[in-house]
């Protein structure tokens, strides 16, 4: 028997080299895909739409100035003024990074003379945690809701703490800020929150 009718045929070094190029060329698009575009410019369902419709409670037991700090409502969102509803929770720790800009932003004088108000909405928290938080790091909100088991987030379209809305003088959602607001961040949507639209 001859050696050439016992060995293989010699399959060709491209054959092997192909499953490598598909997975580059996958590996290629999902990067891609994650490392481009803005990941605070999530498209919202919302923006132009009314503010969906909230009865949250109070977070209790917090005070502003020795009085209760109230919550809000749809009504409080449509009064004709421009309101920025930050969502957060004390368990977040990028809460805690964006905090210092809402401090910030509520020493404003948009937010002192009233043109702009600022609340709160805590998201699936304990009352306590949240007022230790806002104690140590100072109360930006004028009014704070909360949001206990996560349903109204549900209706906000929120994907995750923080995130921030922007409602125009008419109760209709304006804008939405996805993760912890900077510097920049913070200074477009109060700049965008004077002008009223």
């Amino acid at each position: 028997m001859s050696e050439a009718a016992t060995s293989p045929p010699r399959r060709s070094p491209w054959l092997y080299a192909i499953p490598l190029l598909i997975f580059a060329a996958l590996a290629a698009v999902f990067a891609k895909g994650l490392f481009s575009g803005d990941a605070s410019k999530v498209p919202s369902a919302l923006i132009g739409k009314p503010a969906p419709a909230i009865t949250l409670p109070p977070l209790e037991g917090l005070q502003r100035d020795g009085q209760p700090v109230p919550t809000f409502s749809m009504a409080d969102l449509a009064k004709g003024k421009t309101t920025i509803v930050n969502v957060f929770a004390s368990w977040c720790a990028p809460c805690r990074v964006e905090h210092p800009f809402l401090v910030a932003m509520a020493d404003s004088a948009a937010v002192k003379g009233g043109k702009v108000a600022l609340v709160g909405f805590n998201y699936k928290d304990e009352a306590e945690n949240a007022r230790r938080v806002l104690g140590a790091l100072g109360n930006p909100y004028s009014a704070v809701g909360v949001d206990r088991n996560g349903r109204a987030a549900i209706d906000w379209g929120v994907y995750g703490v923080p995130e921030t809305f922007l409602i125009g003088p008419d109760g209709r959602i304006l804008d939405k800020h996805v993760g912890p607001l900077d510097g920049p961040a913070a200074s477009r949507l109060l700049a965008r929150a004077q002008k009223g639209s």
